[in-house]
Order: C-alpha cells, then structure tokens, then sequence
C-alpha cells in the first residue's frame, strides 16, 4: 500500500485504468449503506424496537407463575400440651392404680367427651369400669395406653418440615390505562427507530455523494493542471529558442520558469488531494485504503448541465424529513409517559386464580401428603393519599413535553430556512455555471488570439502567460461551478427529505 501511494505521490500517475474498479455514483451509493456500521446499529434499534412492542402486547394477556418454596424450623407446631403429651400414654395404668380418685385428674387434664370416646371405641362405659377384676383391669390398662400413645401420636404435627407450591394466574382488568399507553409508547418507539434509520440512510448517502463528487473535481482539475503544465513547458522551451536566437531575455525565460515551478506544484497539490480523497472514499465504500477505483464521471467533458428553476417547497420537507418525524414522535412518547404516570393514581383491577398444595397438609387432620386446593379472587387497589408525588410527576412530564413542542417548533424553523438557503444556492449555482461556460469560449479564443500573436512574434512571453492564467482561471472556475451545481442539489435533495 505504502510504495503505491508513493508512486502516485511522486509520479502523479495512477494505476493503469484496466486494474481499477470502475464505480457509478449509485453502486458507491449502495456500497456505503452496505457499508456503514452506523446503519447497522440502526437496523438491531430497529428490531429491539420491534420486539418490545412484541413485549408491550403481552401485557394484555394473563400470566401464569409458579412458586415452590421448601422451610425448616427449629420447633414444630403442637396441639398438645406438655402434660396432655405426659398423662395420656399412662392413662391405663393410672386407672389400674385406683380408678375413682384417678377418674377426676384424667377428666380434669383430658376433656371427658375424649375419655368417652376412647372407652366407646372399646364398647365400655365409664360406670362399668368398677366392676373389673384385677386382671380384666390390668388387660383394659394396657389397651387404655395404647390408645393414649396413639393419641398422642396421630396429633404430632411435625412441622419442622414444611413444603408449599402454587401455580397463580393474574389477568390484567384495569391498570389506569397504564398498558394501552405503554403498548403506544412502543409503537412510537419503533417508528422513531424507522425514522432514524432513514436519517441515517440519508447521511450516509449525502456523505457518499459529497465525496464522490470531490474525487471527480480533483480529477478533472488534474487534467487540468496537467494540460497548463503542458502549456507553460511548451511557453518555456519556445522562449529558451528565442533567447538563443537574441529575440527575447533572460528575464523573460526566469519568469517562465517561475510559472513552469508554479505549474508544477499546483499539479503535485491535485495529486496529493486525489489520492487522499480516493482514500477516504474507499474508507466510506468499505473498500481497501489502497484500492484502485475509477469513477464514471471522472471522463466525462461536462459534469453537470445548467437545471432548472427548483420550486420552494417548504410542505414536502415538513412531510419527509425524518428529522421532524423524530421530534413528533418524542412529543407523542412525551404524551404517552404523562398517561403511565396519571394512571399510578387510579384503581387498578385485576383477577386471580390459582392452585396451591402444602406438605404437610390440613384438609385431613394432619397428613404427611401433598394435598391442595383452587382459588379465585379479585384484586382492587385504590390510591388514597400520597403526599401529591403523582400530581408533581404529571405536572414534570408535562413541562417535558413543552419542551419537545418547542424543539420541534423550532426545527421546523429552521428547516423552512434551510430549504430556502439551498434553493437559493441552487439558483445561484446554475447561474455561476452559465457564466463559467461563457468565458471558457472567451478563454480559449484569447490564448488562441495570444499563441497565434507570440508565434508571429507581435505579443511578448509575458502576455502569453497571462492568457494562460485566464485560461486556467477560467477552466477552474467551470469545474468547480459544476460541482457545486451538483453538491447543491444534494444538499437541497436532502433538505426536503428526498435524497433516494
């Protein structure tokens, strides 16, 4: 890359036109969209954008959840107290003891339905009991225990262990409005993502055209510089014959030679331009620094012609540019965040429902299983007092959307100028053309008038030179009439929002 560069800084050549690649104004164009990282990143907003309005949407439908949840205590829960768990696993041997005077302690530390129920299930009565025999009362003394312990056993609830999951359904009734002005916000937000998108397509191609059209100057200026590099050296060698024959002085031949070095450098100046323009084209099209390109119009005698009059159009840049779209769209999101704020103040509704099971359970005395059981229910909350905060928020989001009122007032200001500053331009540009393409023919017609004159000896080297100059002036100053005659139309293109 570096000796190549230095080969056309040196030399002023470039590679021979059958390795370039030969570019139109519209494949640099498509180049550089494909290019550009700046589009890129626009094209991923646009489809974040897209899939939060996806997610806004859902905000309309239920959603399911699930809970499980696993809890160890260090105590457990009992429905027995300490002496209630000590006095009914010896509750036959007590009776075996002495019966009546035991009877009232039993009764009085256990319900007497309980003691009725233990001795029912036995097909006993309380009165019948004192008509046992020793070993009838040691045998039923020992049934009695055991229907104690397992008493004592069937209430141990061992809840030191406790499982629990639930599976809820909540259904959105009414939020304040709070979810149609989300699922707004985020249609606005995609579109303003779209519009940037399209601002940026559009500086991309403006940036493209801009460039390319400066690479096409510097090239004809090339020529140009060359042909008067051509002209003086041709002026001087004349001049060098004369001063041999006695015709003409040494001083005349110095100050040809100034302007054979003036020539010179100004050609080594487009060179230098050309390549680092052509570098930083290639850097926009996303093409090697180093890589040899060719543009159409870099041939072509005339690189525009004389348009005519454009209309001010003020109505289709207000309607096209994205600019203006963007701040529209941050007024209506302005809007919309106003509407979520004010909803904070308003009941919200919402329905419920569910299925839920724990470990141990209840609904059969306690058991050592998962059981459980639905549920439905509607869920209201009602914003009573809060100190003014939501009235102070609605109050900020205005102010902010004031603001962007104003800021799109504004733009709108300036746009309206700035498609009346580039219609004026474009009508001063074709006007700078047309003078520019009048004075070529008198530019030529005078260095014609002055090479005829010199070569039959009647006009000295000095008047030559200064028709060369006005021939150079002249030529310059058609090339660069029409790139502006271009630039301004890009620039007036895009000010109304319409550069394709």
């Amino acid at each position: 890359m570096v000796k190549r560069l230095c080969i056309v800084l040196l030399f002023g050549v470039a590679l021979p036109v059958s390795a370039q690649r030969l570019l139109t104004l519209d494949s640099c164009r498509a180049m550089a969209l494909r290019n550009n990282k700046q589009m890129g990143v626009a094209k991923v907003k646009q489809d974040i954008a897209e899939n939060l309005r996806k997610s806004a949407r859902t905000k309309y439908m239920p959603h399911i959840s699930a809970l499980g949840t696993y809890q160890y205590t260090s105590r457990e829960i009992s429905l027995l107290n300490d002496v209630q768990k000590a006095t009914l696993p010896h509750l036959g041997d007590a009776m075996a003891g002495g019966l009546q005077a035991d009877l009232a302690k039993f009764t009085s530390a256990l319900p007497m339905e309980n003691i009725n129920f233990m001795l029912g299930s036995m097909g006993l009565k309380l009165e019948d009991l004192q008509k046992f025999s020793h070993e009838e009362m040691e045998k039923f003394s020992g049934q009695l225990n055991g229907i104690g312990q397992s008493l004592v056993d069937a209430l141990d609830t061992d809840t030191r262990h406790l499982f629990a999951g639930t599976v809820m359904v909540v259904q959105p009734v009414f939020l304040g409005g709070s979810i149609i002005a989300l699922n707004k916000m985020a249609d606005i937000n995609e579109e303003m993502q779209e519009n940037s998108a399209e601002a940026r397509r559009q500086t991309t191609l403006y940036n493209t055209d801009k460039v390319y059209w400066q690479v096409v100057s510097l090239k004809h200026k090339q020529r140009l510089a060359q042909g008067y590099l051509d002209l003086v050296q041709k002026l001087s060698s004349d001049v060098n014959k004369m001063i041999a024959e006695g015709v003409a002085t040494r001083s005349d031949g110095l100050s040809v030679e100034v302007k054979v070095n003036e020539a010179e450098m100004t050609l080594q100046k487009v060179n230098d331009g050309l390549v680092l323009s052509k570098m930083l084209l290639c850097q926009t099209l996303g093409l090697p620094l180093d890589e040899a390109v060719t543009l159409a119009d870099e041939d072509s005698e005339n690189i525009a012609v004389v348009e005519l009059t454009p209309e001010l159009d003020v109505a289709t840049a207000v309607e096209n540019r994205p600019e203006l779209k963007l701040l529209e769209g941050g007024v209506r999101l302005s809007k919309q965040v106003t509407n979520v704020l004010r909803a904070a103040h308003l009941p919200m509704v919402a329905l419920t429902g569910g299925y839920s099971v724990t470990n141990p359970s209840l609904f059969n005395g306690f058991e050592r299983k998962f059981r459980g059981f639905w549920n439905v229910g509607v869920v209201v909350r009602v914003p009573i007092w809060n100190w003014g905060d939501v009235m102070y928020k609605v109050r900020a989001s205005r102010g902010a959307t004031s603001i962007a009122n104003l800021e799109l007032q504004e733009a709108r200001e300036k746009i309206e100028l700035q498609v009346n500053q580039n219609t004026f331009r474009v009508n001063e540009a074709n006007k700078k053309l047309t003078m520019a393409q009048s004075n070529i023919a008198r530019a030529d017609e005078n260095l014609r008038t002055a090479n005829l004159g010199f070569q039959e000896g009647v006009i000295s080297p000095t008047t030559v030179m200064e028709a060369q100059t006005a021939w150079l002036q002249a030529q310059s100053q058609k090339i660069d009439a029409e790139i502006d005659v271009r630039l301004s139309q890009v620039d007036l293109q895009k000010s109304l929002g319409i550069l394709e």
